[in-house]
């Protein structure tokens, strides 16, 4: 039996980690053998491209071109390591984060040519693909307070990502509604300013009807 594969995109604060969680969390107790992975990291590899891309003091002059093939390799090594063995043993699989969350940040918010960035993706995961991304949407307001809410409640730890201004999420928002627009059996958007429960309900119904017959 062949696994699921289903990535949670978003901006800062939509609330990825949270549904994830919830549920893994609820797959588990219904008996489903399930794996969460995040992005950029995992792996041990990818930890290491984590650290450098998102938290290293000597990481401020990267350019747009190097993060977007420090991404890709991360992911390069995700999909051979882990996303492909769990996917052949049947596991379902919960990424916060994969590919659509580079042509948003990396495609659309750093300006790089999205025909390119497509190829490096491509390079990176070859035929893997989710079987669902949910994009949890929240408004520009609702995501800053959200991001200055976890930032004031946990110690601080720079994030060169996190820090760039509001245009540049402003324009990786745009670049997530294409993503979307482009792809609506796989990507579905889900309103994500609500309540916890409100948002897992519905997240819950999408995710039911992926799953493989037992």
């Amino acid at each position: 039996m062949s696994g699921r594969f289903i990535t949670f995109e978003g901006t800062e604060g939509s609330g990825k980690t949270t549904q994830i969680g919830r549920l893994a969390a609820r797959l588990g107790e219904a008996g489903w053998c399930t794996r969460v992975l995040r992005e950029p990291g995992t792996t041990p590899i990818g930890e290491e491209i984590r650290h450098t891309l998102k938290h290293s003091p000597s990481n401020h002059a990267m350019t747009p071109e190097t993060e977007l093939l420090l991404m890709n390799a991360s992911r390069a090594q995700l999909v051979r390591e882990i996303i492909r063995p769990a996917l052949a043993a049947g596991e379902i699989i919960l990424s916060d984060r994969f590919y659509d969350s580079t042509t948003a940040y990396q495609g659309y918010g750093r300006g790089l040519d999205l025909g390119l960035v497509q190829k490096v993706i491509d390079f990176a995961v070859g035929d893997t693909r989710p079987h669902l991304t949910i994009y949890l949407k929240v408004s520009p307001e609702v995501s800053a307070a959200r991001l200055a809410s976890r930032q004031a409640k946990l110690p601080f730890i720079r994030d060169r990502i996190e820090v760039a201004d509001q245009q540049f999420f402003a324009r990786a928002a745009r670049g997530f509604e294409a993503v979307a627009a482009a792809e609506p059996q796989r990507v579905r958007v889900l309103e994500a300013s609500g309540t916890a429960d409100e948002v897992g309900a519905q997240v819950w119904e999408l995710v039911q009807s992926v799953l493989p017959p037992r």
